[in-house]
């Protein structure tokens, strides 16, 4: 997904947030029942909690079952502009909120990226 819909056109010239949708929801309907679908987003783009609240119901919706949260770093200078380096206190919440919408696992720091220990998050939940 990367970031939330408001900001998927400025981040994302050849995909939308809808496309991504779809993709993610296509894979959860034909994948085997025993395949995780995993998706992640980056913070500090502009975004909003209401916003990154809606994107994890949207995802959720489609049951989408891990969620990756992660600091977006500027790569360059003619990269989309870092709006902020958001607080640890933010990816805390956010955590707590992706669990009560039930994930089955999720990451949320600002060091974690897509495929942030997905060897350890597939472990922890097989051994639920």
């Amino acid at each position: 997904m990367e970031t939330v819909r408001s900001i998927t056109p400025k981040v994302r010239h050849r995909a939308t947030y809808d496309t991504s949708l779809h993709v993610l929801k296509y894979v959860k309907e034909h994948a085997p029942k025993s395949m995780y679908v995993k998706t992640g987003i980056m913070l500090g783009l502009g975004e909003t909690d209401p916003e990154v609240y809606q994107l994890m119901d949207d995802l959720r919706a489609i049951d989408v079952d891990f969620l990756t949260i992660g600091q977006y770093v500027q790569p360059g200078p003619k990269n989309f502009t870092l709006k902020e380096w958001v607080p640890m206190e933010r990816y805390q919440r956010y955590y707590k909120e992706a669990m009560k919408r039930g994930f089955k696992f999720v990451a949320s720091s600002p060091l974690v990226r897509s495929s942030y220990k997905a060897k350890e998050e597939l472990e922890a939940v097989e051994n639920q």
